[in-house]
């Protein structure tokens, strides 16, 4: 059993992903050919923005809105504390300082309560000036962009959605990746979308930001890549990327995401109650980019994990440390307090994501859950 079938997803889209690899090797047009303007269009039109600018990867796509948005030197930019590393990692990188914020024990995302008060905990402090918002959309359930919007305009804070594994979920019907003022999303192969390789883009409705992630995304270019007129990256999406990725869009959208859910319908009806399953809020939709279950503790968290390894069930810890706990953070010379985030550090030893895909059919489904069963019983 694969934990995300890709050989299944390629067997299935083979026919016409073989003939569009071949495509571009036959033209010898790797770089920007007309496949990433094509694919950034339909992109764009997916999630029902304006503008969609590609790029190398999902954590470039995060950097570029710190580059737009001029972050820096004394800001403060908030980010839930249970997540990738790429999240805060940006933050620093820009010479910011994130802060941290516990999630909601339900939906793994960024807590909105919390997030107010951290906000106000730095305006009192007075020593960072409040900049911008990272809101994850974690396992691919959009974040709480409802209220997290209203707190964000109340504070006239920047607001940046991490869709890296959110693309294809909805809020009241609508799509993730445009919930943000700038939104971005990777393309990394086990992503609901993705290629094979590197990937990323960034959605906005603005045009002069647009036309700054055009800049940026290849060294701060003027008119050409020889005028370069602002301090920028090497970041863009090749063209056979952008060729598999025109092929699995169009299957992620005709029934991928369909089918998913209809997996996840499967795990919920399989699994007792001994576990603690995934919470999808009223008028939200999750792409499911995992489905991830909680358990009593660690103890008997990792005693579950091996169960299922021994039965050739493959499974994964995200995420095993908490942001504010990561050294690289620490060796700045950041410090936050750990009472703050009870949630994410019982989560940190609570989850465990099961195998996810389109691809999986009820015999799959059944035999995980009831192994999980068997065990914890």
């Amino acid at each position: 059993m694969q934990f995300r079938d890709l050989k299944a997803q390629y067997q299935k889209l083979k026919d016409k992903i073989d003939p569009a690899i071949i495509e571009v090797s036959t033209n010898c047009n790797f770089i920007m050919g007309d496949q990433v303007k094509e694919v950034e269009k339909e992109l764009a039109d997916y999630v029902g923005v304006k503008h969609c600018v590609t790029c190398g990867n999902g954590t470039d796509a995060l950097y570029l809105a710190m580059l737009v948005w001029e972050i820096g030197t004394n800001d403060a930019v908030f980010v839930p504390d249970f997540t990738f590393f790429s999240s805060g990692e940006i933050v620093s990188l820009a010479g910011a300082k994130p802060i941290f914020v516990d999630v909601d024990e339900n939906t793994f995302n960024m807590n909105p309560v919390l997030l107010e008060e951290q906000i106000l905990k730095v305006k009192k402090e007075g020593k960072y000036i409040p900049k911008a918002i990272v809101a994850v959309d974690l396992f691919g359930l959009p974040a709480d962009f409802i209220a997290i919007r209203r707190i964000a305009d109340k504070y006239g804070l920047f607001l940046l959605e991490d869709g890296a594994q959110g693309f294809g979920g909805e809020i009241n019907g609508k799509r993730a990746c445009s919930f943000g003022d700038i939104s971005t999303t990777s393309f990394f192969p086990a992503k609901p979308v993705g290629c094979y390789g590197d990937g990323g883009a960034v959605f906005t409705n603005d045009d002069e930001w647009a036309a700054l992630l055009q800049s940026y995304r290849v060294h701060g270019k003027g008119n050409n890549k020889y005028d370069n007129i602002r301090i920028g990256l090497n970041s863009r999406l090749d063209t056979m990327q952008a060729a598999v990725l025109k092929i699995k869009l169009e299957a992620f959208s005709e029934y991928e995401l369909s089918d998913i859910n209809k997996v996840a319908q499967m795990y919920d009806d399989a699994l007792q109650d001994l576990v603690k399953k995934p919470v999808i809020p009223i008028g939200f939709l999750s792409s499911w980019a995992q489905y991830t279950i909680q358990l009593d503790n660690k103890i008997v968290r990792n005693e579950v994990q091996a169960f299922l390894k021994d039965k050739g069930i493959p499974s994964m810890i995200y995420y095993q440390k908490p942001m504010h706990l990561q050294e690289a953070f620490i060796r700045k010379g950041l410090c936050y307090n750990d009472e703050e985030f009870l949630i994410t550090n019982r989560l940190c030893d609570t989850v465990l994501s099961l195998p996810m895909h389109p691809y999986l059919n009820q015999d799959d489904v059944n035999e995980v859950a009831n192994a999980i069963n068997k065990y914890l019983k």
